[in-house]
């Protein structure tokens, strides 16, 4: 409903990646052919990105990624879409009649240009955008800040427009972690695994301009250039939640998921659970602090395949933590995220 009072001074506009709108070909294939397509995500020239995506990727990928997303579909639909409705619902709650909430992905719907649109309606004074990635990556939060300016630019009456960087050291954040992963009842399980998205190598290189990643110091603190370098957020919220957890270094690892390539970051999570087992570890609990909502990476990837990975192996429980998704606790993390902004 679109807004036509002055209650609504400040449009809180959620942004996250996307989801197909069913789980059926058709959908998938418009759904990985967008998100294919950007430039931020193959950064690769528009000519031949256009040759693989869409000859060759979306076609044989579209019906593997359909059985994968009919996993992971509930009768309600999405679970992505799902948090996202309830998180919306439950900030504006928080946030009050000074406040709009708005949610809008990347790819697919509810799309950014109907959220800026509606918002274009409203008696607003400034438009803060909250990139749902709490780990900056130009494939994520960098394409959805760009594509929010670009559909901008086409729509009169919009105000100032506003962005709240990654927020991975949040004390709010981390603490909303610690509140989920403390559900499981940590003591009893023999390791943690700590599991992010990979990225290419190369996306990674970008944040590394005079020096080699092989050189970079990420993994044990955070380096001068790490302001948005994915990797160093990456180990630096694992160890804000391992000081906060009391972890001990023996019991936890880091891994990256999602590869594509070899040369994507390592260590690759899959192994990781492989030598786990090995080494005689029985039950592990796993998480993925990149995601603040469940989908298909989380639910079905280190839900049901690496969990079939780690039986395989020898292991008995593969555990995983659900995401913050519309919790209490990340409703009350993120409304103090965009109150301080």
């Amino acid at each position: 409903m679109s807004n036509t009072t002055n209650e609504h001074k400040t449009a809180i506009v959620l942004l996250n990646v996307g989801t197909p709108d069913q789980p059926n070909v058709k959908s998938v294939r418009r759904f990985l052919s967008e998100f294919l397509n950007d430039p931020y995500v193959i950064t690769i020239p528009w000519f031949f990105r256009k040759l693989l995506v869409n000859l060759i990727i979306v076609p044989f990928r579209a019906p593997k990624s359909t059985k994968l997303y009919q996993q992971l579909w509930t009768k309600s639909g999405s679970p992505l879409l799902i948090h996202a409705e309830n998180l919306k619902a439950k900030l504006q709650d928080k946030l009050g009649n000074s406040f709009q909430v708005f949610a809008a992905m990347r790819y697919g719907n509810p799309s950014i240009k109907k959220a800026l649109l509606e918002i274009s309606k409203g008696d607003f004074e400034k438009i803060v955008l909250v990139p749902l990635f709490p780990q900056f990556a130009a494939s994520t939060t960098e394409t959805a800040v760009q594509k929010v300016l670009k559909e901008a630019r086409s729509i009169v009456n919009l105000p100032k427009i506003e962005v709240i960087d990654q927020f991975y050291a949040q004390p709010e954040f981390i603490e909303a972690w610690v509140s989920r992963i403390n559900e499981y009842q940590l003591g009893t399980y023999d390791h943690v695994l700590f599991s992010y998205h990979g990225l290419p190598l190369s996306h990674i290189a970008q944040a590394h301009p005079e020096q080699k990643i092989s050189e970079c110091s990420c993994e044990s603190e955070m380096p001068k250039h790490g302001h948005h370098c994915y990797k160093a957020a990456v180990y630096e919220t694992t160890r804000l939640l391992v000081k906060q957890l009391g972890i001990k270094k023996e019991n936890h690892s880091v891994g990256f998921q999602s590869r594509l390539t070899n040369k994507w970051l390592s260590p690759f999570t899959d192994e990781i659970i492989q030598q786990l087992a090995k080494n005689g570890h029985k039950r592990v609990l796993i998480l993925a602090p990149a995601f603040v909502a469940d989908c298909l990476e989380t639910k079905v990837e280190l839900g049901i395949e690496y969990a079939e990975i780690f039986q395989n192996a020898g292991g008995e429980t593969l555990q995983l933590v659900e995401s913050l998704n519309d919790s209490d606790a990340w409703v009350n993390a993120l409304h103090k995220i965009v109150l301080k902004g």
